[in-house]
């Protein structure tokens, strides 16, 4: 099958999610909300006017982590309107970065202006402590994939879209200020580098991606990113660091571990996400 038959099939896939979405929500989404590993616990923040499972979605894959729940949810939260995803999906379960990033290409023509992701990460830079949250400034893409590849839809987005600020510089002031405003701690600006996945860093690779000059790195939201930035919006990505990768002392990493910590640091991160969005 050539590249113009497959995407007249993903073009066809994503209307078809979209013209489903329309007949159910009441008013466009001001942000969409991507929660990644044990961050879901966000979403009781929120005052829901419609949850839908990935599942009752046309062309919505299906996510395979324990940890991610797998619901669409639009409501209220921080004063402003949001398409909040309760779960994503990863390269390393075996969907194309497309697939990955399918989700945001949908709400994305759904009129919203600011794309928020978040997710959990393994902290690279020896300045860093678990629990510290890391306002995403640039990223390293080492997913040997990308969501735009193949045939463009001008009407999505221009074929080689301008990274040079992927991450917005008002969007990470105003980040900056909720945690200052809030009184949060360990909060950090870095660069996110995202590997496939699903093996966990070798002491020689954590040293490489260190070296390479990133600061905390994972699995996921670089996708999402590169789409969202494509489809127009501005984008803020925010990293919970759960743990810190010394090469030369290398512990082992557990999900476990990840998903505690995680746990550990949500009301602090809900504090932010929510005077985030109060601010914006």
């Amino acid at each position: 099958m050539n590249s113009t038959v497959l995407h007249d099939s993903y073009k066809s896939n994503v209307l078809e999610a979209v013209s489903f979405l329309k007949k159910k929500i009441q008013r466009r989404p001001d942000v969409i909300l991507v929660l990644g590993t044990g961050l879901g616990g966000l979403v009781d923040q929120i005052k829901p006017d419609l949850v839908l499972s990935y599942k009752s979605i046309p062309h919505f894959p299906s996510s395979t982590v324990v940890s991610h729940t797998g619901n669409l949810i639009f409501g209220s939260l921080g004063k402003k309107y949001v398409a909040v995803l309760q779960g994503r999906f990863h390269f390393y379960e075996g969907y194309s970065a497309r697939q990955v990033a399918f989700p945001v290409r949908v709400l994305s023509l759904l009129g919203p202006e600011i794309l928020l992701v978040s997710n959990a990460s393994g902290g690279l830079n020896p300045g860093y402590l678990p629990g510290t949250v890391m306002i995403i400034k640039d990223h390293l893409n080492f997913i040997p994939d990308n969501p735009l590849r193949g045939p463009n839809e001008e009407e999505w987005g221009p074929r080689f879209p301008d990274c040079s600020s992927i991450y917005d510089p008002g969007l990470i002031e105003i980040a900056q200020s909720s945690a200052k405003k809030t009184g949060l701690e360990n909060i950090k600006t870095g660069t996110y580098v995202a590997i496939p996945g699903p093996s966990l860093e070798t002491p020689a690779e954590t040293r490489y991606l260190r070296n390479c000059g990133a600061d905390a790195v994972g699995m996921s939201t670089v996708p999402e990113v590169l789409v969202g930035v494509h489809a127009g919006m501005k984008v803020l990505g925010l990293s919970l660091v759960a743990n810190v990768n010394d090469p030369d002392n290398q512990q082992p990493i557990r999900v476990e571990d990840v998903l505690k910590e995680a746990e550990k640091a949500m009301v602090k991160f809900q504090t932010l996400v929510v005077d985030i969005l109060k601010s914006i």
